[in-house]
């Protein structure tokens, strides 16, 4: 047995302003140098249980306490959040609540500016940390300014740089595309090799299982469910229980017949047992193969040559164009910087493109004024808090419908309804500082679904969402798309554009590399390594299995997970 650096013991919390507690006895060991994986549904305590390792509880949220929790041998209530961040540093979900300096690079050195390094050795120990998340560039820039991914990088960075014995990273891939978390999660790793403990809460598993981690711990509804292995927690079948995508890799074989168990490694694809099951793999894909055929479709939004710079010098746009079909839902995806949120701006009206037209039915939307195009297209937002205006769950929700001048009565209905699809019904009544992050961001999703556009932009509509409310949130998107809705997704999860969108046009540094359906785009190895995109495990499982066509595999698990999930087969 190693040092214990974490043990809760019989521990409950209970935060002030609810009437249940948030963890209920939780028991846990993490001994020094584990890499351990945090998993759970919203709700299910895996935040608040991070809270109270690095000391945010209970000094900074406040709330009832039993049991005991110790850290590198301090009890946690009898410390002080200064004395528990000199063992425990945390990568917040909310980038933005984190950035502390005017820069880049004042924001990496604050923790050593804290400890008195010396500036030279601070200056070089910040330029060497800054490289390693790329982000070298960019340390005289505003933190402020960049986008989610690069934020992400600059917040894993002012950890690094710190030298602490537990790093505790709180859905670090939250806004990355997808090369860059895979990146994230190799530097993560690298870093545990050096004796630190790693405690990691993310949703999106197979992303996080690209290196290896010791344990895995589920939660749900404040308790933990299963302390054991990745090999033993993957078949055993509880992660669809409790609303946790398994790796896609993973369903395809359970959709094949194969029964998982732990001997076959289920845990890696790089490990996984193909041997074993190659003949039903193939069995089930020629059973189930069709040939799909796309019926025609008429154009709604024409994206003609545009092109657009903040500083009039660095193009962030290069002559893009593209045709939005009506009732489509498509994809507009690659990697953080590349320009997807600032061409939904443009296509919003908050940004005037140096040149090139965006038309709605062949008409030239640069007459409309802001308001007059947002009863055509209406955008969430990549931030929540960027939008969230009132104090109310209820009244923000209602804030666009009031403006309109709907009748109250009609308002309560359609926000109601809006609430319950969004996961949001039962804290209607609830003050909005009281949400997660992710739950505020499906508040700013039903504040804008509520007003029904006739085009709807999501800017990384799944970020932070465990998997019930991922698939809640789309499924709704995909029955407003079943009725005419035209919808169009920026994101970074290949998942969702997999699983929800035919179609997915690809931007790389300002240009158009490819558009064309979503399944190819992550079987194209040369483009997904240029647009920072990573291939689908279904593309890899299927050349591992000796199948002959593997772009005809991935689309048939495709079209036959929409019809398991349709209820059909």
């Amino acid at each position: 047995m190693g040092e214990t650096l974490i043990e809760f013991k019989n521990y409950s919390f209970r935060y002030h302003e609810q009437s249940e507690p948030t963890l209920k006895n939780i028991d846990l060991k993490i001994e020094r140098g584990e890499k351990v994986l945090i998993l759970g549904p919203s709700g299910s305590g895996k935040s608040t249980l991070g809270n109270c390792i690095n000391g945010l509880i209970p000094f900074a949220h406040k709330g009832d306490i039993s049991g005991t929790l110790t850290v590198s041998g301090i009890e946690n209530k009898k410390s002080s959040l200064f004395e528990l961040s000199n063992h425990v540093g945390t990568v917040l979900q909310d980038s933005d609540g984190q950035f502390i300096g005017l820069s880049v690079g004042e924001d990496i050195a604050f923790a050593l500016e804290n400890d008195l390094i010396p500036q030279q050795e601070m200056k070089e120990r910040v330029q060497s940390i800054a490289q390693i998340v790329d982000m070298g560039s960019f340390l005289d820039q505003n933190p402020h300014e960049l986008s989610g991914g690069q934020k992400q990088r600059v917040s894993l960075a002012g950890v690094m740089v710190d030298d602490v014995d537990i790093l505790l990273f709180d859905e670090p891939l939250a806004n990355l595309d997808p090369r860059t978390g895979k990146v994230a999660i190799e530097l993560i790793d690298d870093i545990s090799k050096d004796d630190k403990t790693i405690i990691i809460i993310e949703h999106r598993l197979e992303d996080v299982l690209h290196r290896p981690v010791d344990r895995i711990v589920v939660m749900n509804e404040g308790q933990i469910i299963m302390d054991d292995t990745p090999a033993n927690v993957l078949s055993s079948g509880i992660l669809g229980k409790y609303g946790i995508r398994e790796p896609l890799y993973l369903t395809a074989a359970r959709y094949a017949g194969i029964s998982i168990n732990s001997d076959m490694h289920p845990e890696s694809l790089d490990d996984f047992r193909i041997e074993d099951c190659k003949d039903q793999l193939l069995n089930w894909y020629e059973s189930n193969y069709i040939r799909h055929s796309e019926n025609p479709q008429n154009p709604l939004l024409e994206i003609k040559n545009i092109s657009f710079s903040y500083d009039g010098i660095k193009p962030v746009l290069s002559d893009i164009s593209a045709t939005i079909n009506e009732g489509e839902m498509l994809s507009i995806v690659g990697k953080n910087g590349a320009g997807k949120t600032t061409l939904s701006s443009i296509l919003c009206g908050f940004i005037t493109p140096d040149q090139g037209q965006v038309l709605l039915e062949g008409e030239d939307l640069s007459k409309y004024s802001i308001a007059e195009r947002a009863t055509h297209i209406g955008i969430v937002m990549q931030n929540p808090n960027q939008m969230i205006s009132k104090t109310m769950i209820f009244d923000e929700v209602a804030f666009g419908l009031r403006i309109r001048k709907v009748p109250e009565d009609e308002i309560e209905k359609k926000v109601f309804e809006v609430l319950r699809i969004c996961g949001l019904y039962e804290y209607r009544n609830w003050p909005i500082s009281a949400l997660s992050f992710g739950q505020k961001k499906r508040v700013t999703i039903a504040s804008i679904l509520v007003l029904n556009p006739r085009i709807l932009i999501l800017d990384e509509p799944t970020a932070g969402q465990d998997y019930y409310h991922y698939s809640e949130i789309m499924e709704f998107l995909k029955s407003l798309n079943e009725r005419g809705q035209t919808i169009l997704l920026v994101t970074h999860d290949m998942h969702l554009m997999l699983e929800y969108t035919k179609r997915a046009i690809v931007i790389c540094d300002g240009r158009k590399l490819a558009d064309q359906a979503s399944y190819e785009v992550l079987c194209d190895m040369d483009l997904t390594e240029r647009a920072n995109l990573k291939e689908t495990s279904l593309f890899e499982l299927a050349l591992k299995a000796g199948i002959e066509d593997p772009l005809g595999f991935v689309e048939c698990f495709i079209y036959y997970d929409r019809r398991v999930r349709q209820g059909e087969d």
